[in-house]
């Protein structure tokens, strides 16, 4: 509406000047006519300013203010906005009397829904008609369409009143406009013209002097019609608040005299065309509320007009441009959660007429520029990016207009910038989630301030806080929360000097606050609405007696002692709404006492014990887990959860049944009852309570029976957990309801069924646990039953009775187990209220490294399958190497046969494998030895063979992690290997290589010209000179040969041994334990390694020098003594 006003503005001393300037004196029927006008108006003489005036014994109605008169003392212009009228004006009203009416204006009154008049269409030489905000309803009388003079007409309002607002259907907009071809500003704002939804823009066409269209909110759709173009005459645009779903048209582009554009909340579509935003002329810009639509800034041009730009929560990518520092009229920068990034424009620092920048919730990153220049500046917005480095003082020297500046949720470090603690209007500083460091500065003349809000928590400051904060007299919200201040606060210095102070948050500091029970000193402490002190090393219950306005009480992590005194429900009188008294060691409450309307009841983490409080009916969020109560959930505490959205009491030690009127809790999200005594059966209606329900927690309690009861269409579970109980019967085959389930742990319990094939409908399980039950038959499951499970990442089904064999198939789309790229650190939760902070953590154990283990936070790149002790057989599926991700594997007591594949080599993240007690044959893939972060290895009693690979984590495995495979031989083990059993797989993967590295292109010539020159020197390889003679000139030929590639050669030494003694040393060569190869060729013909063998043709075998280190600048397979488990760079055990 500011563009509205400054048309009128520009508008309406036009008329005056020119009504004015041929004014003349008042006819006297037209003073008649005004006299009964306002005799018959219904207006307050207290407020109105022009009516109140009209008086006879001025003669020249002329002089009335409000009223302009022709040079024949005509009157023919009437201002009569704003003065309260509220009825008077219908069509028999002296009004339409005055015919000769030019400029009306009755805007600002309220005609209390009443209809326009039609009458109004009978002023043929009205040019200036304004009945805006004046609680006109109804359809605009057609008569209107007569004015064929119009230059101005405003109907508009500024709010909607719905089926009461002003309407045009019949007419409609086509037919109301097609005579005003005279009209420069047509303002329609909240009139409803619904009826004419998609083609208004063709009915603007005879409009070709329209400079200004305004017409925000009238339930407009798109597009954005081409017919719009021919309104060249265009200056501004207002179209906000309709659901044009459509994208801005390119020739908007062409109106070469736009000064203001609005099409904010407008549902636009595409890519705003970059060239609008480089119009000289253009100087508002409102494109916000658009989050479908994209674009970036351009190169501004030099010298633009451009005043503000609001392009906040859009899809606008990018950077700022550094050419925005051409814009020098740039006041106003709104991008607000979009998605721009880059480094911030250093040349915003030249916007000297800058007053308003907003670019929170973006993605900005480096350091900030300086404001000092722009010393119009009121609002500084730059909270949650990436912004990070030091912020100067001087970035805020000498702003004495700044208001507000926020920096929070970013990476600055270093000192809080000083300047802003001597800024005389600064009322908000809010600089929380930051790593600033060093000691707070004090204020400069604290008591001239006019700080309103100081917040500075969650940042690394460290040591007092200055006195001169507690000097501040209009400090109203203090947050000094979790830093690193290290303080002892008294009493005394809140007493009458922060009188206005409501808010005060020290907790999770250094700090150690001395109460008193002065009651003179009590008495003139601050009202507070919210105090948290939590983990403030307070001892006792401080004395809030006195604080009557109460609202928010955190005093949790605190070493409180004894009983909750009844005195301390009663503070706030009544207003008290969350009390957090968790994590203190209290033990019972005083009696008697009644809890008030409180929303939030958090007592967990203390030693409460005897019966359970039955929570307010107001309650939302009651939390007593984790003490010492020991009574039966009584019927009346279900009673008052009628309004709740989270209950916990696990973790104490509750007796009894759940009682079916738990039922009453029908906004119940969570849902904990894990780790009592409770007994009985799961009440039916948990089961079937529909899309509220998130959590239901009934873990290791006595429960039993079946789950009955059929989990609806609408079930809204994400975890579902009833662990260790005595639940009998099979798994509801309804739970294919709940679609958004993540967490399923039904472990420890006597469910006697087969493997639940129909949950492979669930594809957001995460955690599956199903160990200790009674399961049966296979895991095969039918071809319409094929899993899904996507985001699986911990599966047990240990310690049942399934079998057959796992389908090679089973791994290929649990795509979380296979993607190995490191995953954002974040745990599995259930957030309980979308505008909170508040989540419920799940949690789960699973059996890792031969020890179980509770996740009390699951991490979602934890990764874990356990399928022991169950009658699995066959071979272990090759797919299995495709699980990158996984962590943890134990297949252990089964009866799976075969060799271990060797694509397990595969799993780099897996930390615990256990394959023990099968019936595994074959050798141990040297592939395993690449698992560089196991640390829990088992394969024992086996079937297995050959020799142990040694190297990497292999070096520190222990004997009992090969025990029971009798064929098998090598470090740890004493055993030691003969030749026939040296593993063959570190031979074949070297020879594999040099498969892969050499070209049999080149090997094949190069047997040819061998076979060439074997006729030249056929002769001398036959005789014992000629060889000594052949080995010299090949070892310098082979030598020159290396040197040139970088290859390192070692050369047989030249010998004259007889054949015994190379036969001896050759055979002494192969049996020994350091040996590390063996030939996939026939084991007479000995070993061959490259460059350090030579092969005696004369014996058909091998001769190796013992002296020799084959592959010694280019060995694939390392040889290093393996780095132990804690001193591997595991990416879990870092967590």
């Amino acid at each position: 509406m500011k563009t509205h006003l400054c048309f009128h503005i520009f508008f309406i001393p036009f008329y005056l000047i020119f009504l004015l300037s041929v004014s003349g004196q008042c006819q006297n029927d037209q003073q008649t006519i005004l006299i009964q006008l306002k005799n018959d108006l219904h207006f307050s003489s207290s407020l109105s300013s022009k009516l109140v005036s009209w008086n006879t014994n001025v003669t020249d109605c002329c002089r009335w203010v409000g009223v302009s008169c022709s040079e024949r003392g005509e009157v023919i212009g009437l201002d009569l906005s704003n003065e309260t009228i509220s009825a008077g004006i219908d069509d028999s009203s002296a009004l339409f009397e005055l015919k000769n009416l030019e400029s009306l204006n009755l805007a600002g009154n309220n005609f209390n829904f009443t209809e326009i008049p039609t009458r109004f269409g009978s002023f043929s030489s009205l040019k200036y008609l304004n009945l805006s905000n004046s609680v006109f309803a109804g359809q605009i009388p057609g008569e209107l369409s007569k004015l064929d003079k119009l230059e101005t007409l405003d109907l508009s309002s500024l709010f909607s009143f719905g089926t009461r607002s002003l309407r045009l259907e019949n007419p409609n907009l086509a037919t109301f406009v097609q005579n005003f071809t005279k009209l420069r500003g047509l303002y329609l704002d909240n009139v409803n013209i619904s009826s004419q939804r998609s083609d208004w823009g063709q009915s603007l066409s005879p409009l070709a002097n329209l400079e200004v269209l305004s017409l925000s909110n009238c339930q407009l759709s798109g597009p954005l019609d081409d017919s719009l173009q021919q309104l060249q005459s265009l200056s501004v645009i207002h179209l906000a608040l309709n659901n044009l779903s459509a994208p801005v048209p390119d020739f908007f582009a062409n109106f070469m005299n736009l000064t203001v554009i609005n099409l904010g909340s407008c549902n636009l579509l595409g890519t705003f065309p970059n060239k609008v935003l480089q119009l000289q002329k253009l100087q508002i810009l409102d494109l916000a509320l658009n989050k479908n639509l994209s674009g970036y800034l351009p190169e501004f041009p030099i010298n633009g007009s451009l005043e503000g730009l609001m392009i906040s929560h859009t899809n606008f990518s990018g950077g700022i441009p550094e050419s925005i520092g051409y814009l020098k009229h740039l006041s106003r920068i709104e991008l607000w959660s979009s998605n721009f990034g880059g480094p911030i424009a250093t040349s915003i620092q030249n916007l000297t007429k800058l007053e308003y920048i907003d670019l929170s919730w973006n993605n900005f990153t480096g350091q900030i520029p300086s404001f000092q220049m722009c010393k119009n500046l009121t609002h500084v917005d730059l909270s949650r990016n990436s912004l990070s480095g030091t912020i100067p003082s001087a970035h805020f020297q000498d702003l004495e207009n700044l208001v507000l500046v926020n920096l929070g949720f970013n990476g600055f470090k270093g000192s809080i910038p000083s300047t802003l603690f001597s800024l005389p209007k600064l009322q908000q500083i809010l600089l929380s989630n930051n790593n600033f460091d060093g000691s707070l500065d004090n204020f400069t003349n604290p008591s001239l301030s006019s700080l309103l809000t100081l917040d500075l928590s969650s940042n690394k400051l460290q040591g007092e806080i200055p006195r001169s904060i507690f000097e501040l007299p209009k400090l109203n919200i203090l947050l000094l929360s979790s830093n690193n201040l290290s303080d002892t606060i008294r009493t005394v210095y809140f007493q009458d000097r922060l009188s206005n102070l409501t808010t005060l948050d020290l907790s999770f500091n250094n700090l150690s606050i001395i109460t008193s029970d002065d009651i003179t000193l009590v008495n003139r402490l601050p009202k507070f609405s919210t105090l948290k002190l939590a983990s403030c090393n307070l001892m006792k219950f401080p004395n809030l007696r006195n604080q009557s306005r109460l609202n928010t009480l955190d005093l949790s992590n605190n070493n409180i002692e004894g009983n909750i005194p009844t005195w301390i429900w009663e503070v706030g009188n009544g207003s008290l709404s969350y009390m957090n008294l968790s994590r203190n060691r209290l033990t019972g409450l005083e009696e008697p006492y009644s809890l008030p309307d409180l929303f939030v009841l958090d007592l967990h983490s203390n030693r409460l014990s005897g019966a359970v409080p039955v929570p307010p009916q107001t309650a939302n969020i009651i939390d007593y887990s984790n003490n010492l109560f020991n009574s039966s959930l009584s019927e009346s505490i279900w009673r008052n959860l009628t309004y709740a959205y989270f209950f916990s009491v696990s973790n104490n030690v509750l007796t009894g049944e759940i009682p079916q009127s738990i039922c009453n809790a029908v906004y119940l999200k969570v849902l904990d009852m894990s780790n009592n005594q409770l007994k009985g059966s799961i009440p039916n209606c948990l089961i079937e309570i529909g899309s509220s329900l998130g959590v239901l927690n009934l873990a290791n309690n006595n429960l039993g029976g079946r789950i009955e009861g059929t989990f609806p269409s609408t079930c809204g579970l994400n975890t579902l957990d009833l662990h260790e109980n005595h639940i009998e019967g099979k798994i509801p085959e309804s739970l294919v309801n709940c679609t958004m389930l993540e967490v399923l742990n039904l472990g420890g319990n006597q469910i006697n069924d087969t493997f639940p094939c129909f949950l492979s409908k669930n594809t957001n399980l995460r955690v599956l646990v199903l160990r200790s039950n009674k399961l049966y038959g296979t895991v095969i499951c039918g071809q319409t039953q094929h899993n899904n499970w996507s985001k699986l990442q911990i599966v047990d089904i240990a310690s049942n009775h399934l079998n057959g064999v796992i389908p090679n198939r089973c791994f290929r789309h649990w795509d979380s187990m296979m993607n190995d790229d490191p995953p954002t650190k974040k745990h599995l939760s259930f957030t309980v209220l979308q505008l909170s902070n508040m989540y419920y953590q799940d949690s789960v154990t699973v059996t890792a490294k031969g020890l179980e283990l509770e996740l009390v936070k699951i991490l979602t790149l934890f990764t874990s399958i356990d399928i022991s002790n169950n009658h699995f057989s066959g071979e272990i599926p090759d797919s299995i190497g495709n699980l990158k991700a996984l962590y943890v594997l134990n297949i252990s007591r089964n009866d799976f046969t075969g060799s271990i594949p060797s694509s397990m080599g595969n799993l780099s993240q897996l930390e615990s494998l256990d394959m023990s007690s099968n019936k595994l044959t074959g050798e141990i893939p040297y592939a395993l030895t690449h698992l560089s972060f196991l640390s829990a290895f088992s394969l024992s009693n086996n079937q297995l063979k050959g020799k142990i690979p040694t190297g990497k984590q292999f070096s520190t495995f222990e004997n009992n992690s090969y025990l029971g495979n009798k064929e098998l031989c090598g470090f740890p083990l004493s055993r030691k290997c003969s030749g026939s059993n040296n593993p063959k797989t570190e031979y074949v993967a070297i020879i594999q290589k040099l498969k892969n590295r050499y070209d049999m292109q080149y090997i094949l010539t190069g047997v040819g010209f061998g076979a060439g020159a074997a006729i030249v020197t056929g002769t001398i390889m036959f005789s014992k000179k000629g060889r000594h003679f052949w080995d010299e000139y090949t070892n310098k030929l082979l030598m020159i040969i290396c040197l040139v590639f970088g290859i390192h050669y070692a050369p047989y030494g030249l010998f004259e041994e007889d054949e015994d003694d190379e036969k001896e040393s050759f055979y002494s060569y192969e049996n020994s334990d350091e040996s590390e190869f063996e030939s996939e060729a026939d084991p007479s013909k000995g070993g061959y390694c490259v460059f350090c063998s030579k092969l005696d043709f004369s014996r058909k075998q091998v001769i190796h020098d013992p002296k020799c280190t084959c592959f010694d600048r280019t060995k694939p397979l390392s040889t290093s003594s393996a780095t132990s488990s804690s001193e591997a760079d595991s990416p879990f055990t870092k967590l």
